[in-house]
């Protein structure tokens, strides 16, 4: 509790003001329209946010290292182009399809990467070029077709549109508190053996049981509809796997280490060029998914798949959920977070009828909100020392 409330003083956050944040909105339009807290509505949000939510997982990989791409809504199209394209016109089988479209998501990723360490091309020009090029390979990819439809009943349309039954869920929950009792024991067992002090586990326990209730409720929630989303599933699969991949692992730790100070980094013996190259493979390989579950809700393909508001939802949701634009900082859990705040806000202004305009001058309100926390934070732990 000390640690928390030193780190609270020093502008270290964390995730409360996005919680605190997500509960306001919540019950300001849970209030304004009594269906918003409905297992329908809130089963609709989760099929919203999926697909734009795993694109903001790879935006977090390009902000920890201090970095931005702007062409991750374009790569999502010209990627989910390719897919429907080898699917339907040609006859290949939906799941090689869905993994060439991510391997060419990758092979995208890995060339940013390398013009931007080899030629130095700052990552804003480079990305912002990224992204009219692979619009118009959309276009080319689509041809004169414009729209390709996807079957209702196939493999790609499953991913989005299949709910699974309640035991599912209970099953997850168990298994997550069983984990993190687990890990909590297998630490302080791992600090004893080498003399070091052991943490009181009463704040690991608060948040592990904290999260088992989210994830209790959330089942509850959505056994009173059709049940869990599939895509709301594979969703925050990726948000867990890309948390012990950057929490867990020697690579997050260079990430990390490389948004902090490349030159420190560097001189740590860290090959800062690879990092970031892979880097930005990940982000791409995660927009390609995401374009994939995106076509996968709409059924079909179109000149306007990946563009929108999309990467600027997939950006601002990172932002919002506590990632640093200033590099070195940022989470997994932030693109849920964050991407859950957006998708709030969308969704509570289409059931009150509002417009567009009303839903980008709150989001972009929320964004500007989120990037002075940030900013506070960063002179707080400037000012002491951190």
């Amino acid at each position: 509790m000390r640690e928390r409330v030193q780190r609270l003083r020093t502008g270290d956050l964390g995730p409360l003001p996005v919680i605190l944040g997500l509960v306001v909105i919540s019950v300001i339009f849970q209030i304004a329209n009594g269906r918003f807290l409905s297992p329908q509505n809130l089963s609709n949000l989760s099929l919203q946010i999926a697909s734009t939510g795993v694109i903001a997982l790879g935006i977090v990989f390009v902000l920890v290292i201090g970095e931005i791409d702007l062409s991750a809504g374009s790569v999502s199209g010209i990627t989910s182009a390719a897919m429907v394209v080898l699917t339907i016109n040609h006859g290949w089988p939906p799941v090689l399809a869905i993994v060439v479209a991510v391997v060419f998501g990758a092979a995208i990723g890995l060339f940013h990467g390398m013009i931007f360490t080899k030629l130095g091309v700052p990552s804003f020009v480079l990305t912002l070029g990224g992204l009219l090029a692979w619009q118009g390979g959309q276009l080319l990819v689509l041809g004169n077709h414009g729209t390709i439809n996807i079957p209702y009943d196939g493999t790609i349309a499953s991913l989005a549109n299949t709910t699974l039954q309640s035991w599912i869920g209970y099953v997850i929950a168990a298994v997550y508190a069983s984990a993190a009792v687990g890990r909590t024991c297998l630490t302080a067992r791992w600090r004893r053996e080498r003399g070091l002090a052991v943490r009181p586990f009463t704040g690991d326990l608060v948040r592990d049981g904290a999260v088992t209730a989210v994830i209790l409720a959330a089942t509850v929630v959505f056994s009173r509809w059709h049940g869990i989303p599939l895509s709301l599933l594979i969703f925050v699969g990726l948000v867990v796997a890309v948390d012990v991949l950057l929490r867990g692992t020697t690579f997050g730790r260079k990430l990390f280490a490389v948004g902090g100070n490349a030159e420190a980094a560097r001189r740590a013996g860290i090959q800062v060029g690879t990092v970031k190259v892979i880097a930005f493979t990940i982000a791409s390989s995660l927009a390609a998914f995401g374009g994939v579950l995106a076509a996968s809700r709409l059924f079909a393909v179109n000149q306007a798949s990946g563009g929108s508001d999309i990467l600027l939802n997939a950006i601002a949701a990172a932002v919002i959920g506590g990632t640093s634009l200033f590099g070195g900082r940022g989470s997994a859990y932030s693109a849920l977070l964050g991407m859950l705040v957006i998708g709030a806000v969308s969704n509570g202004m289409d059931l009150l009828n509002q417009t567009s305009a009303v839903k980008y001058v709150i989001t972009g309100a929320v964004l500007v909100a989120a990037v002075v926390i940030d900013s506070l934070a960063r002179r707080g732990r400037a000012a002491s020392g951190r």
